[in-house]
């Protein structure tokens, strides 16, 4: 018993002397930015771009921090349905019986996993991306699509003037995160006992039946956290495409700053929107791990 206090003292002291030091470094910069830096705070210029006043629909319009919130939201999922779609295949095929498959998807991900993101997505843009998009029209398909058909891809894809640099970004993303979600579903799928494989074997199912039936079900189950985590990450990463002029959140914030001259501000307001949609992302995630765990095989 007396152990038990002991330790639950130490933890509380140790919790205390944390929360301390954190609030002593809130305090330090506080101090920093407004006695040395002599830095006057001004946060009315954040509402004035988060909404607008639309004089021809008579109502509050989305403003730049708004739209930009919006475009890293749109990247982030199309970037996550492609790289999980991906990354599901890879994932697969670095569990295959098959040697070529392995060394493929081998090669993908010890490639994509050892190179920087930025040197990667620049290369991907200025090389593969310029040679690529050509060959799918998307320029073509701007500028002779009607405005029905222009609203449909703008709303999907962002501004039209834009939408080759927003699909560059998104597949380079979408690559960079599949080789992670690889590893994810191959930890998933070698975690299943092979005697589940074995049985549905006997049974005279195929390799894609037992695949598709047995083992994926549970090992998605499994995978759900990290897979989460990777999104969440891949929230964040978004953040890199503003180095190829996509108008995201982190782009827009950048602009508004040095423009406003209101640095401290903006940043600290983007970071708090990145913030509530990391969280509520990570709510969301949990919520959904608690109902597949509570179905788990």
């Amino acid at each position: 018993m007396v152990k038990q206090k002991s330790a639950k003292l130490t933890i509380g002291v140790l919790d205390v002397i944390v929360l301390t030091s954190v609030v002593a470094l809130v305090g330090f910069i506080a101090y920093r930015v407004n006695f040395v830096l002599i830095y006057k705070w001004d946060w009315s210029v954040i509402p004035t771009y988060l909404f607008r006043w639309d004089e021809k629909t008579a109502s509050l319009v989305p403003n730049l921090l708004i739209k930009g919130m919006i475009a890293t939201i749109r990247v982030a999922i199309w970037a996550m349905l492609v790289s999980s779609i991906l990354g599901v295949i890879l994932g697969i095929a670095r569990t295959s019986d098959r040697l070529l498959p392995r060394l493929v998807s081998w090669a993908y991900v010890e490639f994509i996993r050892n190179i920087p993101p930025v040197p990667f997505l620049f290369l991907f843009y200025f090389f593969i991306s310029s040679q690529i998009m050509p060959i799918l029209g998307i320029d073509e398909f701007v500028y002779s699509a009607s405005p029905q058909k222009l609203a449909v891809a703008e709303f999907m894809f962002g501004p039209a003037n834009l939408m080759t640099n927003f699909l560059s970004g998104m597949i380079s993303l979408s690559m960079m995160s599949a080789a992670y979600i690889a590893e994810i579903v191959r930890s998933g799928i070698q975690v299943i006992p092979k005697g589940q494989r074995e049985a549905g074997q006997t049974i005279g199912l195929s390799p894609f039946a037992i695949m598709r039936y047995i083992i994926l079900p549970q090992a998605i189950q499994r995978v759900v956290p990290p897979l989460a985590g990777q999104f969440i990450t891949l929230i964040k990463d978004s953040s890199l495409i503003a180095l190829i002029s996509v108008q995201e959140l982190s782009f827009l914030a950048m602009e508004i700053a040095i423009s406003e001259q209101r640095f401290f501000e903006v940043w600290i307001f983007t970071g708090f929107m990145y913030f509530t949609v990391c969280y509520s992302c990570a709510k969301a995630f949990g919520w959904l791990e608690r109902r597949m765990g509570a179905h788990r095989y």
